[in-house]
């Protein structure tokens, strides 16, 4: 799903925003085409712009622009880009600002240690705090992004080579990072010691491929071969494939959202299909939050593969009765005269004889501010339904993400303000239901120790930025007793 599609996800008013998606090459004579390839298969990860940097072994040329994979490279700007290794970026922004000067890969010569480019999935929430000190010794940075501050450490470190640099940067690095470095000789490939973000290593033919997800892999004919590990280091240069663990060990924080909604369903995602978690979230959703009801509805894309799991669990039949434009731009041109929830309407259409008089079940996989939901409720009754009744197939979102999805402050979180019933009485549903964080965790197959969970409990695995530890401390401070 990309931020052009609706869900409850929200993203026509600036809800859950997906990340940033890498993809690397070793070893082909077609690095920066099959690159291309791989992320235009991870574009919902990030639309706002795109990069890829390729090497001929000698030296690295970059080629990066604000838009689409599609709209951004072609025949004449891959040309410009030969060589048998590349890695590429698509991103949306978590940190810093949203400018040509923020896409990645970034690229620099690195001091004593040559060229290097990097690329990142995940947040360094002390990346501030790491600028200042950079700077301090004469580090010039030409971004406002966090990945930027690992490249000047690389360059600022007195380690004897790149390879022995990276692992000491990283050593000193808090946050999640999902990581892909290359030198003229070396593509790294790196994943925070908690493995917040997933990365994944493949082979094609005789070349190495890392991905955020496998689907990349699919398109290119790859094989999936195994997850790069939390805290894992794989060096893959002319003598093969090697892997160490330079990083400290730290418990495992796996994001269940990447399951839940972030990850395609077709791909695999901690070594575990994310249709498979979804259809099951689905049918324990059925059990918990059962609903008298004619019709089973997803909100597409993001609730199709929980709601064929409702329905085959519920008895109830499944139908698509929103269907959705694949063809809106990322503009358009609205009318003068204002037409209420224009914005819905564009994206999503119900079908009218298979709504009107019905009592419908509406799933979506998250609900955030709660706008767009009561939009999309509205549409569902203008259309004649008889009841709508909302099911999501995850916990009340409370807390915003430090560790690289760009979500709303908890001031904007409506579960975090409002109770379920005044929720669904916002978003004029008949009635509401939430998955259980333990049917959500089971359906994933994702233990609670090793699962990062923050955003539905407000406790997170790590520190987080100065200014949300402030305010974290503020939200939960004793109430002082008479």
């Amino acid at each position: 799903m990309t931020p052009d599609d609706v869900g409850a996800s929200e993203n026509l008013r600036g809800g859950f925003r997906d990340e940033c998606g890498v993809f690397g090459i070793y070893g082909h004579d077609d690095a920066a085409r099959l690159t291309y390839l791989g992320l235009y298969q991870l574009q919902h990860r990030g639309q706002e712009s795109c990069g890829i940097v390729a090497t001929d072994g000698n030296v690295l040329r970059q080629e990066r622009a604000m838009g689409l994979v599609s709209e951004v490279f072609d025949e004449e700007r891959l040309n410009r880009l030969p060589g048998v290794s590349a890695i590429g970026h698509t991103r949306y922004s978590t940190a810093g600002e949203v400018s040509v000067r923020e896409a990645q890969p970034f690229l620099v010569g690195a001091g004593p240690h040559g060229q290097v480019a990097v690329c990142h999935n995940g947040n360094l929430p002390f990346a501030t705090e790491d600028r200042k000190r950079l700077q301090s010794h004469g580090a010039i940075f030409t971004s406002t992004s966090d990945t930027e501050v690992v490249l000047h450490g690389i360059a600022q470190s007195g380690a004897a080579t790149v390879l022995e640099a990276i692992p000491e940067v990283l050593r000193e690095t808090e946050g999640a990072f999902s990581m892909l470095f290359l030198t003229p000789e070396a593509l790294v490939a790196v994943r925070d010691p908690r493995g917040f973000r997933p990365l994944a290593l493949g082979r094609l033919d005789g070349a190495w491929v890392v991905a955020s997800e496998t689907c990349a892999f699919d398109l290119i004919g790859a094989a999936y071969v195994r997850d790069v590990e939390p805290g894992e280091m794989v060096v893959i240069d002319e003598g093969g494939l090697r892997s160490t663990f330079p990083l400290p060990e730290r418990p495992r924080s796996f994001c269940v959202f990447e399951h839940v909604y972030f990850s395609r369903p077709d791909s695999m995602v901690y070594g575990r299909s994310v249709n498979e978690s979804r259809h099951k979230m689905g049918k324990r959703l059925a059990v918990e939050q059962p609903a008298d009801a004619d019709l089973v509805v997803p909100v597409p894309d993001s609730g199709v593969a929980a709601a064929i799991g409702y329905a085959a669990e519920s008895g109830i039949s499944f139908r698509f009765g929103l269907v959705r434009n694949h063809y809106v731009g990322r503009t358009f041109i609205e009318p003068r005269q204002s037409i209420r929830s224009f914005g819905v309407r564009l994206k999503l259409n119900p079908v009218r004889d298979l709504i009107r008089g019905r009592s419908v079940v509406l799933i979506d996989d998250s609900i955030v501010r709660g706008t767009t939901s009561k939009k999309i409720v509205r549409l569902v009754r203008e259309a004649g339904a008889r009841a709508v009744h909302v099911r999501i197939s995850c916990p009340p979102t409370v807390s915003p993400c430090y560790y690289g999805v760009d979500t709303p402050n908890k001031e904007e979180l409506i579960a975090a303000q409002l109770s379920v019933e005044e929720v669904c009485r916002f978003i004029e549903a008949d009635s509401l239901g939430y998955l259980s964080m333990e049917g959500m965790l089971q359906a994933c197959g994702l233990p609670a120790d090793t699962s990062c969970v923050a955003c539905w409990t407000g406790r997170y695995p790590t520190r987080i930025s100065p200014r949300a530890e402030t305010q974290y401390a503020r939200e939960h401070e004793p109430v002082p007793s008479d």
